[in-house]
């Protein structure tokens, strides 16, 4: 048997910690441990029954089809049912505009990988989705971060800063990332009046904007705002995913852009077609079901979650922490005191049965610190408040330990 010699791996992975849903094994099933972290869907949400009638209609009707590379009728029909769901974002967008990807992850993927070269420029707002902030770096793009606030991104200092790099002839960016409908993981909306001037910005300053839209869907009052794109579609590529909707494991997203931009990614997207057996499972399964209907339902069911989250934080936490109330989407970003790390009892929690992450992971900088993310979707009202309960009792314990060791010291 021959000795083993080093060898030399890619250089292109950076220092960066595996985290993600995608990552996260069978977390959801593990019966000690309540899973506030990772987006995980409610499980009575998955429609196995009618993914099951689909399935078997997908092999009755396009079998032979769609077990061959290019697919049967359904992937021109989940392309049209895109097309046609988009225009309530005030997207108006053609077939040939439109790429469907192995999720949402893919398509920014596909995006940074058309429109940058490494050592370009790609701007984020700060905290944002840790997902994309590892694709970005994967590209050997260079990130910089902007705050956000309760309106959203803070396109007042994005201006700034394009204003100043230009003064100084320093690079400006290629990218600006978004999340603008109920913000991983901050929660928040960007003001109409943000979206609006963001797209200005990108044609004076010419830069495209990736709008990362996975949360529209699920707005608890049911009320929109147009998407970026809207606003600009010569400078936008809009992403979104039947994960939050449907199901995650069908690992189903989509881009609309331009068409350029468009045949450009299929050019990097060396799988060809996305998984074309699913798609067709996929469009007999949007035949069965009428969708506002079934996103009411989610809606109405993660809003009841989300109300006991904040009710438990309220009163097992009281005034000791802060979080803007989320009007949407999978999550709660929570704000301890500024001297709290949440990183030093993630460990704690999880040995009480709770996992979360930790704010650090969501920003380029060292910083975030005084943060965690929690997910209200997964679990049952009951359960989501004994969550919260376990996490304050932990949560206090580290509050009185770091208290006495300072004053040993």
């Amino acid at each position: 048997m021959q000795l083993l010699k080093p060898f030399s791996y890619s250089r292109r992975f950076p220092n960066i910690e595996v985290i993600g849903s995608a990552f996260a094994g069978n977390q959801g099933n593990q019966d000690n441990l309540i899973p506030l972290s990772f987006g995980f869907p409610a499980p009575e949400s998955l429609p196995v029954d009618k993914m099951t009638a689909a399935t078997e209609a997908a092999m009755q009707t396009q079998g032979r089809y769609a077990l061959a590379y290019s697919g049967g009728a359904g992937v021109n029909d989940v392309i049209n049912w895109i097309k046609e769901r988009s225009k309530l974002r005030e997207i108006k967008a053609k077939e040939n505009e439109i790429l469907v990807t192995a999720g949402s992850s893919q398509a920014i993927d596909l995006v940074t990988r058309t429109l940058t070269d490494p050592g370009d420029e790609i701007w984020v707002e700060a905290p944002t989705f840790f997902g994309a902030l590892k694709t970005f770096q994967l590209a050997e793009t260079k990130l910089t971060s902007f705050p956000i606030d309760e309106n959203g991104l803070r396109v007042d200092l994005v201006e700034q800063e394009l204003s100043e790099r230009v003064k100084n002839n320093l690079p400006l960016p290629k990218l600006m990332y978004v999340i603008p409908n109920f913000q991983n993981p901050g929660g928040v909306n960007l003001s109409v009046d943000r979206r609006k001037r963001l797209t200005e910005l990108a044609y004076e300053y010419n830069f495209f904007i990736i709008e990362d839209d996975a949360y529209v869907e699920l707005s608890f009052d049911g009320t929109f705002a147009p998407a970026i794109y809207s606003y600009g579609p010569e400078r936008v590529v809009y992403l979104s995913t039947f994960s939050k909707i449907i199901a995650p494991g069908l690992r189903l997203g989509w881009a609309i852009g331009l068409t350029e931009i468009i045949e450009k990614m299929r050019i990097l997207k060396i799988d060809g077609l996305t998984s074309v057996y699913v798609q067709e499972v996929t469009k007999n399964l949007l035949d069965q079901i009428d969708m506002d209907e079934h996103i009411s339902y989610l809606n109405s069911l993660y809003l009841s979650r989300k109300n006991a989250m904040v009710s438990a934080i309220k009163q097992y936490f009281g005034n000791d922490v802060t979080f803007h109330e989320a009007n949407g989407g999978f999550f709660l970003w929570i704000t301890f005191p500024c001297h709290i790390d949440t990183s030093e009892f993630i460990d704690a929690a999880a040995s009480a049965g709770v996992s979360y992450i930790a704010g650090k992971h969501f920003f380029l900088k060292d910083e975030g610190y005084n943060h965690m993310r929690l997910s209200f979707t997964f679990c049952q009202e009951d359960i989501i408040e004994e969550a919260i309960k376990r996490l304050a009792n932990i949560y206090y314990e580290y509050v009185n330990s770091k208290q006495i060791i300072e004053g040993v010291n």
